[in-house]
This record gives C-alpha cells, sequence and structure tokens, in this order.
C-alpha cells in the first residue's frame, strides 16, 4: 500500500479517536455514579429504621389527639382528589417517583424545595422523622418511603396517611375533619367536600375553610384543575363543583 494512502488512512480515523474516548470515560462515570447510589442505599437501608411500627405509630398518633380512626372507605371523590393533587403516580411508583426524585436532588443542589414528595414520603417523613425536612432528612425519607411501600399495601398506605394527616382547626385523622368540618362520615364527601379536604394538605392551617374561606376557595381551584388535568373530571364539572356550597358545620 502506498505511503499517501496510510497517511489518508490514519487522517480519517483520528477524529473517531476522542469520540470514542469520550464515550468511555462517559460509561465509566455513569456506572461509578450507579454503584456510588448503590452503596449509599445499601448503607441508608441499614441506618435507617424498620417500618414494621408504622400502623402502631399512626394508632398512637390518633389517640393522643383523641381522635377516631377510619372505619369506613373514605369517598372515591376524596381519594381522586388526593392523588390527582399529591402524587398522581401513587398506585405505579415503588414508594417513590423517578421525575419527584430528580427535583428532590435539583433541590438539595440548590437549596431550594422543589417539591416531588410522594405519599409515602410524606407519611414517612411524618411517622419517622417528627416532620423535618432538611436535607438528611429528605434523604431518609426516600429509604423509609421505598420501605413502606415494600411492607404494606397501597391501600394500607392511603389509609395511614389520611388518619395520620393534620386537618387543622384542631382535626386529627379523617374522620374527625369530615365531621368537624362538614358533620358527615369519611365514605359521604361530596366532590366539592372532597376537593376542599384534598387541598389541607399543603397547610392546613392556612386553608382552613371555617377560618380562611377565600384561601380554601382557591386552594380548592387548584385541586379541581388538577382533577381535570388527570381527565378525572371535565371543564365543566369541574365548574360545577366549584359552585357547590360546601355544607360546612360550626367546628
Amino acid at each position: 500500500m502506498a505511503a499517501g494512502t496510510l497517511e489518508r488512512e490514519r487522517a480519517a480515523a483520528e477524529p473517531g479517536r476522542p469520540r470514542r474516548s469520550w464515550a468511555r470515560r462517559l460509561a465509566k462515570a455513569v456506572l461509578a455514579l450507579l454503584l456510588t447510589a448503590a452503596v449509599g442505599l445499601g448503607v441508608a437501608w441499614q441506618l435507617t429504621p424498620s417500618v414494621d411500627d408504622a400502623e402502631g405509630r399512626v394508632a398512637a398518633y390518633l389517640a393522643a389527639n383523641g381522635a377516631p380512626a377510619l372505619q369506613v372507605e373514605p369517598a372515591p371523590e376524596l381519594v381522586q382528589a388526593l392523588l390527582a393533587t399529591e402524587d398522581s403516580g401513587f398506585h405505579s411508583h415503588l414508594g417513590v417517583s423517578p421525575t419527584g426524585a430528580v427535583r428532590a436532588f435539583r433541590g438539595l443542589l440548590t437549596g431550594t424545595d422543589q417539591g416531588g414528595s410522594t405519599l409515602d414520603q410524606q407519611l414517612a417523613k411524618n411517622l419517622y422523622l417528627d416532620g423535618e425536612n432538611g436535607p438528611v432528612q429528605k434523604a431518609q425519607a426516600v429509604v423509609l418511603a421505598v420501605k413502606l411501600d415494600a411492607a404494606h399495601s397501597k391501600a394500607d398506605i392511603l389509609r395511614m396517611y389520611l388518619d395520620n394527616g393534620w386537618y387543622g382547626h384542631g382535626f386529627a385523622g379523617l374522620t374527625a375533619a369530615t365531621e368537624g368540618y362538614f358533620g358527615v362520615q369519611p365514605d359521604e364527601l361530596t366532590w366539592a367536600q372532597a376537593t376542599v379536604l384534598a387541598g389541607l394538605f399543603q397547610a392546613p392551617s392556612a386553608y382552613d375553610p371555617l377560618v380562611h374561606p377565600d384561601r380554601a376557595a382557591r386552594r380548592q381551584a387548584h385541586v379541581l384543575d388538577r382533577l381535570v388535568d388527570e381527565d378525572v373530571l371535565t371543564r365543566a364539572e369541574a365548574d360545577a363543583v366549584a359552585a357547590e356550597d360546601w355544607g360546612l358545620v360550626a367546628g
């Protein structure tokens, strides 16, 4: 083969070398990151407590507040409103939402809370971390949420979440909230009542419908928007719900 031909082949091959080198380095970096994450998860799994006592902790919370436990299936309107607003992927994820985890990680880097917590993570934070939301607690909540999802059914996690909730106006647990605000049982809620209650989880005192009805209505509008986004209600149905009376009783 002529010398000129060899030189041309070498020149043609040169541009590909840096690309292959970068690809190898990127693959190694990703592998190292995955291994580090796996080791970190294993360590965190050992350092965080068992969640076998979750139901007992919820019962203790209710007892401490003199509140009754949930004895009936909550109205499907409330379940749909809650999940649409707080955790639309609840029935499909394993305790942690992948997209929510990315937002949470970004929030840790930037020092801002960008949301993304699942019901499992919120329950874990309240049951095992005293409601703390610092960087360490966020990481612990992720591990505890996975543990909760592995140890308890979705139905049990949802029930514990509702019973362990604080609904403002002195109401702990779903039954006390539905009786106190509306004079009904949890399985008797209307769409209007359910969407008001679902809006309370973000800030119960701020959206207390007896104290701050205007704020509660604005929050209810957000819940209804989420139900429309999730194709649970049409826009016309949501507007009709927004116009309904809440049926509040003295708290």
